[in-house]
């Protein structure tokens, strides 16, 4: 008689969580914890003052994509991108455009509009001037998120790297 395949591998038992402290050790998980202490960073900084125009998309940029950070970085801690359906499956190829589409791209034009705008705001750090000042937080915003940027940009080439390498887990 033929032999019969075994079947396909559930998802995970659904018991208690534990920490997938391998992935929090590793570049990937570091780099994470460092895109989302800096993209907070980030987004609490122009949050926390008056900000017009452009500076809109540059929030809403930086906010969603430390959104989506923060679920990739959950999902990957717990060990359960299993149950993402079709992108759990392809981990290491969604870490990849995430970082390099999303990271680079939007903290990139966020970095780029926070910087115009301080350049705009460059003459209220005068001495004596009077009114309110939104030149630090701009220039602090863009100084984030520059260094935001390039640590999703060094992620981004780590995925490749394993990627290239035939690896298909993100450790």
């Amino acid at each position: 008689p033929p032999a019969v395949p075994p079947p396909p591998p559930g998802p995970p038992a659904r018991g208690s969580l534990s920490l997938h402290r391998a992935y929090l050790r590793s570049p990937l998980g570091l780099l994470r914890l460092g895109q989302l202490v800096l993209g907070a960073a980030f987004w609490v900084t122009v949050a926390a003052h008056k900000y017009e125009g452009a500076a809109h998309f540059a929030l809403f940029a930086a906010v969603l994509v430390w959104l989506l950070t923060l679920a990739l970085f959950g999902l990957s801690l717990l060990g359960r991108w299993a149950l993402v359906p079709w992108l759990g499956s392809r981990w290491l190829l969604t870490n990849l455009v995430h970082d390099l589409a999303l990271g680079v791209g939007l903290y990139a034009a966020a970095t780029g509009i926070m910087g115009y705008k301080a350049g705009r705001k460059s003459y209220c750090n005068l001495p004596g001037y009077s009114q309110q000042c939104l030149y630090n937080a701009y220039l602090s915003a863009s100084i984030c998120g520059g260094i935001a940027a390039c640590l999703y940009l060094f992620s981004g080439l780590y995925c490749l790297l394993r990627r290239c390498r035939d690896q298909r887990d993100i450790i």
